[in-house]
């Protein structure tokens, strides 16, 4: 990557930035440029600067993500601690930039008597991850509450858009074709302070007793099947507790694939695929991902 005018920059810059140091699984080679912007208006500077044809990667929390041993021959914006701006507005809608972390929103919306959003105190990620995947918990779903984003493209052209102008469905989201997102309104409904944190705290409670949250993972890897769970089927199949390197099918929920300690990306890869074929070959049925993989192997 190469910024025509670095001077104009107040984020922080570096390279070949090990991203292993910025994913929940803990394994991904180096970044070729890695970007933590100051705030969306030096986002939109930095952009503006880069060429059409550099390759461009957004990390919030790195949930949801698998960076191959060989790294991102690329950009990495990274928002998380960054693009953070929080607000209840005085229409009573929200504004959440990209890089709020669900849990903080899901808390500071209950504070404010604010419930539907409880959910999202169960996923390990930000606001921007959130809308790309329309990504869900106990029922609910990022997508239901939003009214509103801000997009910006790669030339650093910031947008407005409705939610009509998106295609949304299960984990999945598609919208106009370069633009990621910057910012959301959310409008939720009036509810009882106590009672919101107390969902939140059953959900958390949930969360922990079902879930390895103590150990590095993406959190869920497949999407579940129409009328099945992705877990039941791991776990029919007797895949609980296998290993390939340092990558194990949890023993506690077969939909997670941990890091045992010294996993590489292509252990987990592999372990993807080793998982896919034998439900495969067990049930009929050929598990999508909800993980998103990127990256070079490892020459």
């Amino acid at each position: 990557m190469t910024a025509r005018d670095n001077s104009q920059l107040r984020g922080e810059l570096r390279y070949d930035e090990p991203l292993a140091l910025h994913t929940t699984w803990r394994v991904g080679g180096p970044a070729c440029c890695f970007y933590r912007p100051a705030d969306s208006e030096d986002l939109v500077c930095f952009l503006s600067q880069l060429s059409e044809e550099e390759p461009l990667l957004w990390l919030g929390l790195g949930s949801n993500l698998l960076v191959r041993d060989g790294g991102f021959k690329g950009t990495v914006i990274a928002t998380q601690g960054r693009l953070e701006g929080l607000e209840l507005m005085s229409d009573g809608r929200l504004r959440i930039e990209a890089g709020v972390a669900c849990a903080k929103l899901a808390r500071f919306a209950a504070r404010k008597g604010l419930c539907g959003a409880e959910f999202l105190a169960g996923i390990p990620g930000t606001m921007g991850g959130a809308l790309a995947m329309n990504a869900g918990a106990f029922g609910g779903e990022t997508w239901e509450h939003i009214v509103e984003v801000e997009t910006v493209d790669r030339y650093g052209e910031v947008r407005k858009r409705n939610p009509d102008e998106f295609e949304i469905g299960y984990r999945h989201m598609a919208g106009p074709e370069g633009e990621w997102f910057l910012a959301a309104v959310m409008v939720l409904e009036a509810g009882d302070v106590e009672a919101g944190q107390r969902e939140i705290r059953s959900l958390l409670e949930r969360r922990a007793a079902t879930q390895p949250t103590g150990l590095p993972s993406c959190g869920s890897v497949f999407r579940n099947p129409e009328g099945d769970y992705a877990a039941r089927l791991i776990e029919a199949a007797g895949l609980k507790g296998t290993a390939i390197g340092g990558a194990q099918v949890s023993e506690k929920h077969a939909n997670f694939i941990i890091n045992a300690g010294d996993a590489t990306a292509e252990d987990i890869e592999r372990m993807i695929e080793l998982v896919r074929a034998r439900v495969g070959k067990t049930s009929g049925i050929r598990l999508r991902t909800e993980v998103r993989i990127v990256g070079e192997a490892k020459a």
